[in-house]
């Protein structure tokens, strides 16, 4: 088993980045952990059998994208463990706080976005309530309102690509949630197994006659 010990720098922080690796890692059945790291780089460590899908791997994560950048993966090869079983992103404790953050900004900018939308609706029925009038009137409002419409129209587009960004932002969060409750769990299921493996040094105590 080989091991893949990888820092990788650039715009790589709160844009997605660990969930695509995670992706990534799954679809080659590599194991490992990507965690984050506070002087802003990330930490991927990957096992796998054969050192060419690590290879292969570590230029996979080399992702470009509109949010994702990386500039460098700095990669190191060593013997592997064996001590992971699934690949899988260890999050940080103030996370958690930090997508809640990101999720009423991305909620602040849909209602900006609605907001504009009836506005814009506005306008376009304000140039066509008004049918009582001469021919003449009629062709230069009708010319005004196309206008307006195509002014309308232009702002709609931005703002349903503004949505479509924020609705990308949401899903990330989601994702972010997703692995937080998991992670959660994790922590559950560890306090469990200490919770019996107290009990059973009661028990041997018990039958020891140690008190």
């Amino acid at each position: 088993m080989i091991r893949l010990t990888a820092y990788i720098s650039g715009r790589v922080q709160r844009v997605g980045y660990r969930a695509k690796v995670v992706s990534l890692a799954n679809e080659m059945g590599l194991v490992g952990i990507i965690q984050n790291q506070p002087d802003g780089r990330v930490l991927v460590i990957a096992e796998g059998e054969k050192k060419d899908d690590l290879e292969r791997f570590a230029s996979e994560i080399r992702i470009e994208n509109a949010l994702i950048h990386v500039e460098d993966v700095s990669a190191e090869y060593t013997p592997g463990t064996g001590q992971y079983s699934t690949f899988r992103k260890i999050t940080g404790s103030n996370e958690v706080g930090e997508r809640l953050d990101d999720g009423i900004e991305i909620l602040k900018e849909m209602v900006v976005s609605l907001n504009n939308l009836t506005a814009i609706t506005k306008d376009i029925a304000a140039t066509t309530k008004d049918t009582a009038i001469t021919v003449k009137d009629l062709t230069t409002l009708t010319k005004e309102g196309l206008a307006k419409q195509d002014q309308g129209l232009d702002k709609m587009d931005q703002m349903l690509h503004k949505q479509d960004q924020s609705l990308d932002k949401m899903d990330q969060m989601l994702h972010k949630q997703d692995e937080t409750i998991e992670a959660i769990r994790d922590l559950k299921r560890d306090d469990e197994r200490f919770v019996r493996m107290e009990k059973d040094i009661r028990m041997i105590k018990n039958r020891l006659g140690i008190r």
